[in-house]
């Protein structure tokens, strides 16, 4: 007789992995999903742990910025959230045909005069362009409206959305996103493709809170492709079994799966992270997806990243920056030989910036 309990389960209080439902040393874990406690979280002396009187009062609780066992309200947010695993979700999409090796992000809608020199085959934009960072509710312009219309495309170019935005913002679209139906108004707007949006993982939280982090960012995804998008869910890690999961759950939907998957390397800045963190994650990517997956990687514009994102994933490589544009905001193009400021109208700029990244990703810079 199964005695387990039925889902959805809550950490255990105070990360005692002995007792937790998703540790999996514990032989009684219904979702053995994580191998442990954070080693560096600054979480443990919280102000529950520290003084119960504030749990009662739940002022510490409700202040606090991760989901953790010894929250009070840790209930009500398991039952928003569901199980940890990821069996439940699903991602289908029609996988983008045509795509360019480097798609550029652009800050508005006003790119008529940018790409009148290009004619380049997509563009993308930010979800902060479309979603107020003061209310979390879509733009009173975009309701209703078709994105390619409004970025100025022709019907033979792509429009792209990036849901990757800071925390406030990402934490704002969860919290609204059923009140405002936020899933069918970005699905309405036809993009050809959907970044799907990457909840924070810190080192310095607990392990719930990673977990948790990562199912909301397939579940956000799953919401989008319901609705009719096209999306590209991000794939986002702390450890080697975070990201084994979700290559077990792509592999698993395949070919019925993503449109495509994204990776948001911008936080990772310095050589440490790129080496530590990124580049074995993005080599286990490489050798485990389908070789007809779309990869959209955003936010890196290094040379010496890119040559090795392009060995890694070859042509299916497709870098979503903002560095051709914001050189060119600030009066610089890139070169080989690093940036450089030149008196050319931003237009003319963008472009040069738009070839050169192009040229390394194709292996002619």
């Amino acid at each position: 007789m199964n005695t387990r309990p039925a889902l959805p389960l809550t950490p255990a209080a105070g990360c005692n992995c002995a007792v937790c439902p998703f540790y999996r040393g514990n032989p009684d874990a219904s979702q053995p999903v994580c191998s442990g406690c954070s080693a560096s979280c600054e979480y443990c002396a919280c102000s529950r742990a520290a003084d119960q009187r504030a749990a009662e009062q739940r002022s510490g609780c409700s202040q606090c910025p991760v989901r953790c066992g010894s929250r009070t309200d840790i209930a009500a947010w398991m039952t928003d959230v569901g199980p940890l695993t990821f069996d439940d979700l699903h991602v289908p999409g029609v996988r983008p045909s045509g795509l360019p090796s480097l798609i550029p992000q652009v800050d508005s809608t006003a790119i008529g005069a940018l790409d009148a020199a290009l004619g380049w085959p997509a563009y993308a934009l930010g979800l902060r362009r479309i979603l107020s960072p003061e209310t979390q509710k879509i733009y009173a312009r975009w309701e209703g409206a078709d994105a390619r219309t409004m970025l100025g495309l022709s019907a033979e170019q792509q429009a792209i959305l990036v849901g990757h935005a800071d925390d406030d913002m990402v934490e704002g679209l969860w919290t609204r996103r059923r009140v405002d139906h936020l899933a069918e108004v970005i699905a309405d707007q036809s993009w050809d493709l959907v970044i799907g949006p990457d909840f924070s993982i810190y080192g310095n939280q607990p392990r719930s809170e990673h977990l948790i982090a990562m199912r909301r960012s397939l579940m956000v995804a799953a919401e989008l492709a319901a609705a009719g998008a096209s999306v590209a869910p991000t794939l986002h890690w702390f450890r080697h079994e975070d990201l084994q999961r979700y290559l077990d759950w792509l592999i698993d939907h395949y070919p019925a799966g993503p449109a495509a998957v994204a990776c948001n390397l911008q936080t990772l800045r310095t050589d440490r992270a790129w080496h530590d963190l990124a580049l074995p994650g993005l080599a286990l990517i490489a050798a485990t997806l389908p070789p007809d997956l779309p990869v959209m990687l955003c936010g890196t514009s290094r040379a010496s990243r890119i040559a090795e994102l392009v060995a890694l994933f070859g042509a299916r490589t497709h870098v979503i920056a903002q560095s051709p544009l914001h050189y060119a905001r600030h009066g610089t193009v890139m070169t080989a030989a690093g940036r450089h400021p030149v008196d050319w109208h931003v237009p003319d700029l963008f472009a040069a910036n738009v070839t050169y990244y192009h040229t390394l990703l194709e292996g002619t810079g």
